[in-house]
């Protein structure tokens, strides 16, 4: 891997978007999800691609590098990924994870130089079945309870026990947890500030039309949140005009791109080998 660089650009609002770019190759830009910053996310896949493409990692706001901001509304993290994709100047591969894969396909709608999207099962709340948003309330009452305390790390705990199964959840150490807490508050600002917000956002039917890129939709067989995730495929795979749904990565669950992230980068490089030419 050839030494890591940084990328910055700034956001429509002026708030600067910043990466570190791993490898040499075509560009992939690989978008976070709600509890991590595009360092922590992508650390188990990033030396799986980076002999083969040019990895960037940019973090919305509030997180990692990037500038904090007042605003966390959906139009502002999907600002912030499309800034940052413009920056690069040349036509790239979007890889999103969870609610990364709202704003990867944000960015592609807008008409940002991409060339395809790759979404890990992609949040989309309004998707969400009874049983699930009840828990998802409950989660996030007792995340904010945790973080109004001090206690980050044990916030990253119940957000990651809301999705994760037994087997994941013993595979991630306590440094892990660490890690993830710096970007818990930017999640809490991120959750308030998309309750109030009543405008279009990425995944409504009407947005999602405006993807014409391919679009490659996966999810993991042992994903707790199996239903709501299979549901989110569904609804991409609708809308967008050019969708490649795979099955189920065998024994994956939602933090496989950290935990067994060797299936996924066999299928995201095949996907951008056959989209870049």
């Amino acid at each position: 891997m050839s030494g890591v660089r940084v990328h910055r650009t700034v956001s429509l609002d002026g708030t600067q978007v910043v990466g570190r770019v791993h490898g040499l190759g075509p560009p992939l830009v690989l978008v976070h999800g709600a509890p991590h910053d595009g360092d922590v996310a992508w650390e188990g896949l990033v030396p799986l691609l980076a002999d083969r493409f040019t990895c960037f990692l940019p973090s919305v706001r509030g997180r990692g590098l990037s500038e904090d901001s007042p605003d966390h509304s959906p139009p502002r993290l999907q600002e912030d990924v499309t800034a940052f994709v413009e920056s690069i100047e040349e036509p790239v591969v979007l890889v999103g994870w969870s609610a990364g894969v709202v704003w990867a396909l944000a960015a592609a709608a807008e008409g940002a130089p991409v060339v395809a999207v790759a979404g890990y099962e992609p949040t989309i709340i309004p998707v969400m079945r009874g049983d699930d948003a009840v828990r998802r309330d409950a989660m996030y009452r007792e995340l904010a309870e945790a973080a109004a305390a001090g206690r980050l790390a044990d916030a990253a705990r119940v957000f990651h026990r809301f999705v994760g199964t037994d087997r994941e959840l013993a595979a991630l150490d306590a440094d892990y947890y660490e890690r993830c807490a710096p970007s818990m508050p930017a999640l809490l600002r991120a959750g308030r500030d998309a309750a109030p917000y009543r405008g279009p956002v990425a995944t409504d039917p009407e947005q999602l039309a405006r993807v014409t890129v391919p679009v490659l939709l996966l999810r993991g067989e042992q994903t707790r949140l199996g239903t709501f995730y299979s549901d989110t495929v569904r609804h991409v795979a609708d809308h967008v005009a050019d969708p490649h749904v795979r099955p189920p990565l065998s024994g994956l669950g939602h933090w496989g791109p950290l935990l067994e992230p060797e299936p996924l980068a066999a299928e995201l490089a095949a996907f951008a080998d056959s989209v870049v030419r």
